[in-house]
């Protein structure tokens, strides 16, 4: 059999922090934070917590088996190896769906914000320079990254300062309680999850990462942790000045929060900053989809071609020009609410077989406590999301399935 061309690896422990954080910040900030507090009320930082804790146990999981498995697709290749070819496959099918709904909606995020009364036109140029950008290797993705991730973080960082600094600051507004009840927490953890989840792009692009055995274990925690504090920041600084019922109906947040802490001049900034992390965003999603749409290829699970690598660039640029042409289409003919909610289902069944697979490698019973949290809280969280995301992506998974059993038909027979 001839060996199929592999990846470059030429992504070190900076550039693989970078990516995490260029993946997770922005995301939360810019489009999940008001309807997860119009969800959870005044439990919003119990929800942030709550979310925090599953992803952390999904880190510490997908950290793990990575850096036994190095390989790219993530939890594909990891539920063939621990679990079987129908799980692994049932997760690259969960992953490829519901990221190809969060660049959808990062790609809103973008037009919004860019130009608000083009916003589908300008997510469709976005997708197409982003992908064009992918193509030329993952190296000029990195080195993108890293200059998107330090203006995020300098606007973010203004931000908590105005808000806190201001005299419409109120610590009485940022008290916790559970003005949403147990079921309005536990779904404003299932939106905020959407924030959180690019920890583990970087075990996806497992392929690419120097001393993945060392890396990946070292880089996932610190982009999770580093996010966390950001996230918990940002929230404190906008709820003092807005309360729960103001960010709650706010369409921009961090924009409107600083406008009522008395520093308007600073909108475009925002405004500017929040464009800047969906692009980041962005970019990071649709490195991650092309890497498990190629791995997916290469088992035949996807048309064979999509696993071609570029002689020059090492980059999937197949599977990546096919991910960039579906989520181009559906930037012109989607809705950003609805993406979020069916992104964080598939998402959440992706992580709970990661968890299931962590779960079968050979450790003490103490070990095992994090994959087990982890996999019950994905499957908690799932079925808390509003009804139409729980519907539309059981009926995406069970597609999967019922295409993967058809597949399989003719191979038995």
């Amino acid at each position: 059999m001839t060996q199929q061309p592999r990846l470059r690896r030429t992504l070190g422990l900076f550039d693989a922090v970078v990516i995490g954080l260029g993946s997770m910040v922005g995301a939360g900030v810019f489009a999940v934070l008001g309807p997860a507090a119009g969800a959870a009320g005044s439990g919003l930082l119990i929800a942030l917590a709550v979310a925090a804790v599953v992803a952390y146990c999904n880190a510490t999981s997908s950290a793990r088996l990575a850096a036994r498995y190095p390989a790219s697709g993530g939890t594909y290749v990891y539920g063939q190896e621990r679990l079987g070819a129908f799980w692994g496959y049932l997760a690259g099918w969960a992953f490829v769906v519901g990221k190809t709904a969060s660049c959808a909606a990062m790609a809103l995020t973008v037009g919004a914000y860019v130009w608000p009364g083009q916003a589908h036109a300008v997510a469709v140029c976005a997708v197409v320079v982003l992908t064009c950008v992918n193509y030329l290797g993952v190296q000029k993705s990195a080195w993108l990254t890293r200059v998107i991730v330090a203006v995020v973080l300098g606007v973010l960082a203004g931000v908590v300062a105005v808000c806190l600094g201001s005299g419409s600051s109120d610590a009485g507004r940022v008290g916790v309680g559970m003005s949403g009840g147990s079921g309005g927490v536990l779904e404003a953890a299932g939106l905020l999850f959407f924030a959180f989840a690019g920890y583990a792009r970087i075990a996806t692009l497992g392929e690419e990462v120097r001393d993945p055995a060392r890396t990946i274990p070292r880089a996932v925690p610190l982009a999770l942790g580093i996010t966390l504090c950001v996230y918990a920041a940002v929230a404190v600084a906008v709820l003092s000045v807005l309360g729960t019922d103001g960010l709650a109906d706010a369409t921009a947040p961090l924009a409107d929060a600083v406008r009522a802490a008395g520093a308007p001049g600073l909108v475009p900034v925002v405004r500017a900053g929040a464009a800047v992390a969906a692009v980041g965003s962005l970019l990071a999603l649709i490195l991650g989809v092309s890497r498990t749409t190629l791995a997916m290829a290469r088992d035949g699970h996807l048309p064979g071609p999509l696993a071609a690598v570029h002689p020059r660039f090492r980059v999937p640029h197949r599977a990546e020009a096919a991910v960039g042409l579906v989520v181009a289409v559906a930037a012109a003919t989607t809705d950003v609410r609805g993406a979020i909610g069916f992104s964080s289902f598939g998402v959440l069944v992706y992580y709970a077989i990661a968890n299931a697979s962590a779960w079968t490698l050979r450790s003490s019973v103490t070990a095992r406590v994090v994959p087990a949290v982890g996999g019950i809280g994905c499957v908690v969280l799932a079925f808390a999301l509003p009804v139409s995301s729980v519907v539309a992506g059981g009926a995406v998974l069970v597609t999967g399935a019922v295409a993967y059993g058809v597949r399989r038909m003719p191979r038995s027979r």
